[in-house]
Order: C-alpha cells, then sequence, then structure tokens
C-alpha cells in the first residue's frame, strides 16, 4: 500500500480510538451502562451497529470463495449460517420475547425461566460457561479470518514460530480490545456505526467498479480446494455461474472439499430444517445484548428490520468482488487458486491507490465491529452470571467494572491461542455452525414452547450436546456437517427430554410470571388456563399473526438479499422477478407484522 493508502487506514483507527476514549467516563458507571447503554441507546444505532457486527471478515472471505467457487448458488450454501437468517425470526418474534424479560445476559434469563433455585441456577452457570466457550471459539474463527486478510495487507514476517497470520490478527483484536474494554456496549456501539458508514461507502465504490468495469466472458475457469490442500480449476459459462437456481445435485469431485455439497438438494433441504430449529430458539451473544439493551417491543421490530435491511447490502458487495476476481483471472490469463484469498487478491491488484486504503480501512471495521461486539457481551457472563451471581454477590461497581476488562482481556487471550492452530476458516465456520452451536440448540429451543421442560433438563441436555460436540471434533473430525448435526440433535434432545422428566417440574409461579411477561406460543396449555379469557385472546391473536408473519419473513430475507446480487450479475431478468416476488412478501409483512408495531404493549 502506498502512502495515501496508509493514511485512510491510519486515520481510520485514530477516530475509532478516540470515539472508544470518549465514552470511558459512561460506561465506567456501572455494568448496567458498561454492557446495556443504560437501555438508552437508540433502535437504529443498536441495528447500525448489528450489522457492522454481522459483517465480518472472516465471513465474508467464505461468502466470496463459495460463490467464486460454485457461482451465485454459493449464496446457498450459507443458509447454514452466513445468511443470518435467524434476523426474521428476531423480527417477527424472537427480538420482543427475549427483550420482556429485562435482563442482561441469556445465562441471567435462565433464572427468569426456571426460577432462582438450584435448576435455575444450575442452568444458569451451565449456559454461562457454554456461552464463553463459544464466544472463545467465534473470537478464534474471526482471528484467522482476519489473519489471513491483515497478513496480506501488512506483510508482517513470521516470530517465534507462530505465521503472520497470527501476528496480523494479535495486532487487529489489540487495537480493537482497547476502545472496547474502556468504552462498553456505548462505545461499541457508536464505533459500530462510525464504521458502518464506512463499510457502507465501501459497498457502493466496489459494487460500481464491477458494475462499470468487470466482465464475465461466455466461458471461463474457477478454483475449488481440494482435500489434500491443494486447488483445481473448474470451467463454468456465464449463464451457469449467474443463475440464482440452485440444481438437486452438483458435480464436484470426490477428493474436493466441496464434494459434500454434491447432493445440493437434500443440503439445502437440511440447512432450511436447521434455520428453523436455530431460529426457533432464539439466540444469545452480541445479538441477544442488542435486544435486551432495547426499550420496548415496537424497538426491538425496528431494530431487527433496519438490522436485516442493511445486511442486505453485504451481498452485491460479496458478488462484487467474486465478479472482479473472474475479471482478474480472464484478464491475466491466471485463475486465483485459492477461493479465501479472492478478497486480498481484488484488493491488491484491481482497485487503485486511495480506494485500496478506503478498502482496507473498511474491512479493519468490520473485522474489529465484529470482535468489539464478541469482547464486550462475552465478558458479561463472567462478570453477570459467574462472578456477580456466585463468588461475589456483594461486589461494588467499581470492582465488576474491574472484572468486566480483565474478563474482555482474557476472552482475547484465549481466542487468540486457539486461532494459532486453526488454518482453514471454512473448517471451523462449518464446526460452529454445525457442531458446538448444534450442541446446545435443542435446549435452547425447547424452553421457549413447552412449559414441563425445567432446569435440569436444560442443564443435562446442554452438557451432553456440547460434550458430544467436542467428543466428535476430536475423535471423528471427518463427519460431514449433516451427519454431525442430525447426532447432536437426537443426543441433545432425548438428554434435555430424560432430564426433564426424571426431575421435578418448575414452580407454577415462576412458570405464571415467564408466560404472562414474555406471551410465546407452542404448549403452554396448563399455565395458560389461569388466566383470564381476555388475557388468553390477546395472547393467542398475537401469536397467531406472528406464526403468520414469520412464513413471510423468511422468504422475505432471502430474495431481500438475491435481489441486490443479480444487479451485480447484471442479471435483470431475474432481477425483475425477485423484485416482483419482494413487494409480495413485503405486504404480507406489513399486513401482519409491521402495522401491529406500535400496538404492542410496552414492558419497560
Amino acid at each position: 500500500m502506498c502512502i495515501i493508502d496508509i493514511t485512510i487506514v491510519v486515520s481510520y483507527l485514530i477516530i475509532i480510538t478516540l470515539i472508544g476514549i470518549y465514552f470511558e467516563k459512561k460506561a465506567s458507571t456501572g455494568i448496567e451502562s458498561y454492557f446495556l447503554g443504560n437501555r438508552k441507546i437508540p433502535w437504529w444505532a443498536l441495528g447500525a451497529s448489528g450489522m457492522a457486527s454481522n459483517f465480518d471478515v472472516s465471513g465474508t472471505m467464505i461468502n466470496v470463495a463459495l460463490i467464486y467457487a460454485f457461482g451465485a448458488v454459493g449464496f446457498f450454501v450459507e443458509m447454514r449460517g452466513g445468511l443470518v437468517l435467524i434476523m426474521a425470526f428476531l423480527m417477527i418474534f424472537m427480538g420482543k420475547w427475549t427483550r420482556r424479560s429485562k435482563v442482561m445476559t441469556l445465562s441471567e434469563w435462565m433464572t427468569y425461566r426456571f426460577g432462582d433455585g438450584i435448576q435455575g441456577k444450575s442452568a444458569r452457570i451451565i449456559s454461562a460457561i457454554s456461552t464463553l466457550i463459544i464466544t472463545i471459539a467465534i473470537v478464534s474463527y474471526f482471528a484467522v479470518g482476519a489473519g489471513k486478510f491483515i497478513g496480506d495487507v501488512l506483510n508482517i514476517p513470521e516470530y517465534f514460530g507462530f505465521s503472520s497470520e497470527f501476528w496480523a490478527a494479535a495486532i487487529i483484536i489489540s487495537l480493537t480490545t482497547l476502545y472496547t474494554v474502556a468504552s462498553g456496549l456505548q462505545g461499541v456501539v457508536w464505533t459500530d456505526v462510525f464504521q458502518g458508514i464506512l463499510i457502507f461507502v465501501m459497498i457502493i465504490v466496489v459494487c460500481s467498479i464491477a458494475i462499470i468495469s468487470a466482465n464475465i466472458p461466455d466461458v471461463f475457469s474457477t478454483s475449488i480446494p481440494l482435500k489434500d490442500g491443494n486447488f483445481q480449476s473448474v470451467q463454468t459459462t456465464k449463464d451457469l455461474w449467474t443463475s440464482i437456481l440452485p440444481s438437486w445435485e452438483l458435480n464436484f469431485p470426490e477428493d474436493s472439499s466441496y464434494s459434500i455439497y454434491n447432493l445440493f438438494g437434500i443440503a439445502l433441504i437440511f440447512y432450511l430444517i436447521k434455520v428453523i430449529i436455530e431460529g426457533s430458539a432464539g439466540t444469545g451473544g452480541y445479538m441477544a445484548q442488542r435486544f435486551f439493551a432495547t426499550r420496548s417491543d415496537r424497538d426491538a421490530g425496528l431494530l431487527s428490520l433496519f438490522w436485516t435491511f442493511l445486511l442486505s447490502f453485504r451481498w452485491p458487495f460479496i458478488a462484487a468482488i467474486a465478479v472482479l476476481g473472474i475479471s482478474y483471472g480472464v484478464s491475466n490469463g491466471d485463475i486465483i487458486s485459492d477461493p479465501e484469498k479472492v478478497l486480498p487478491t481484488v484488493i491488491f491488484n484491481i482497485l487503485p491507490t486511495g480506494l485500496r486504503g478506503l478498502l482496507v480501512a473498511g474491512l479493519m471495521a468490520a473485522a474489529m465491529s465484529t470482535f468489539s461486539s464478541l469482547i464486550n457481551s462475552g465478558a458479561s457472563y463472567w462478570v453477570r452470571d459467574i462472578y456477580q451471581e456466585f463468588i461475589n454477590p456483594k461486589a461494588s461497581q467499581k470492582k465488576l467494572i474491574i472484572h468486566s476488562r480483565v474478563a474482555s482481556l482474557l476472552i482475547v487471550l484465549f481466542g487468540l491461542i486457539l486461532a494459532s492452530g486453526m488454518k482453514s476458516i471454512n473448517e471451523i465456520w462449518g464446526w460452529l455452525t454445525m457442531g458446538l452451536g448444534a450442541g446446545m440448540v435443542v435446549p435452547l429451543l425447547i424452553r421457549w414452547y413447552w412449559w414441563r421442560m425445567n432446569g435440569y433438563g436444560f442443564t443435562i441436555g446442554t452438557i451432553f450436546g456440547m460434550s458430544s460436540a467436542i467428543i466428535q471434533k476430536l475423535f471423528y473430525p471427518e463427519a460431514t456437517e449433516y451427519l454431525s448435526f442430525a447426532i447432536l440433535v437426537i443426543s441433545s434432545l432425548s438428554a434435555t427430554i430424560i432430564g426433564t422428566l426424571l426431575t421435578e417440574q418448575t414452580s407454577k409461579e415462576t412458570l405464571i410470571n415467564f408466560y404472562k411477561t414474555t406471551r410465546p406460543f407452542g404448549f403452554w396449555k396448563p399455565i395458560q388456563s389461569s388466566l383470564s379469557e381476555e388475557k388468553k385472546f390477546q395472547i393467542n391473536a398475537e401469536n397467531k399473526r406472528d406464526i403468520i408473519a414469520i412464513c413471510f419473513a423468511l422468504p422475505w430475507q432471502i430474495v431481500l438479499f438475491l435481489t441486490g446480487m443479480t444487479v451485480i450479475l447484471k442479471r435483470f431478468d431475474l432481477f425483475f422477478y425477485l423484485f416482483v416476488i419482494l413487494i409480495f412478501l413485503s405486504i404480507g409483512l406489513y399486513q401482519f407484522w409491521f402495522r401491529h408495531l406500535s400496538d404492542e404493549v410496552r414492558v419497560d
């Protein structure tokens, strides 16, 4: 990079550091301020922050690689997690259900659902430990991707036996940690807003370049990774590569890392089932934190809508980078061998001076906003759910803030250590979404919909599921994503149900309070019978609308993301059809969801 590019990047780093320092005093008043911003942050800022946190470098590199190797249908592979389809569920009902508890973390929510006795506390401690493990694993995943990208930017040599990618990740995480530790959620959100603006400018510039200058020939070659670490070129056509209609079968070679997707139709059905399960189970971490920080049900809905709308611009950017990667390979007569390196190759071989610095700063912003959200939300589980709840209940706010900052540093340290042994971004992402995540999803799902489930069932199911995921990774790492997910879900489901039925149920007072406040649908008849007829009618009417609305929201999000991609691919025929479908789905969303937002009860 030349001096202009470096100046842009350095200016960006200085600005976000100053923003973090500005919010340091506000964050130090107590953990309610440090982790939730005293629930006074505007919904649009929380939505913009959520978008910036989801726009990570690792995921972007994977998604570009999938589009580059598969063509536009690579989009559907990311139904496994990269499309963030959980946003549809958060928008319609999960967001408001989450914020109605008025707690600080997912683990604290366990005592709201299961009571403050032994079963509630056991569920709380297991949830906190599991979330910390997953947070460290996700930090390591993002560190691998950021390391690959920043390593190419800075060209750092190896030191003390650690790769240049490790040191690059260490630099970017350390810078992020400085302002995150100082400023808490308010600093995270407002730096994310600034970073989101930078990301948005980056998207507009790159998409414009792709539309104006990149041309895809009728026949060309891309590359796919092989299981032995090498790569193989494959030939395709423009019509096939730009088609968004997935085939039932693909024909990747058996020695390819992508051969697991050859039964593509079955994979997509499986991913759809997984999306519905995970979306209906809710979320934790920094995503749940945004909803805990909202002021009302209406704000939770608007936050989700804005978050999803902003995320839709990520996919035209991803398509633009893939198109520019193909154009580069065609014009130079040499394809990009590693699909995960398409992003840095485009930056340093196509973009001019100044724009290169802008894109590097924008992608550093994407990496840093993700890290900051993970670090801040992860630390809250140690402080709120372990230290304050079980170790030092009488700790002063000053001591809790100190623990918040120390916990943030330790999460970063453990994440970097784990990242030092990781090489492939796609490998760890697959395990996170299909393995470790699957170990928790069943207890998280059942807790909303079955009145009889208790804290013991959650504890046993989570321990069994998480342990099975780790054992599978250690002793059977070659298991396919589908087999891994299916085994973990079935085993966790069995453990959850058995653990629940063999132990005492949650107190009826706790269940009534939870149901009246949260108002979920599902198997709650024994609890609902204690309510007045008027109250039951209101809850049933709301739930009926939400069930209908989610049937519009899920395809709406997919179509919204695809519509922007077709513009970059110059498939205006597909754009027209998708746009018509999008209008129809939007009308349904307005009718069954949006126009009812103002009527929802505010829970303050």
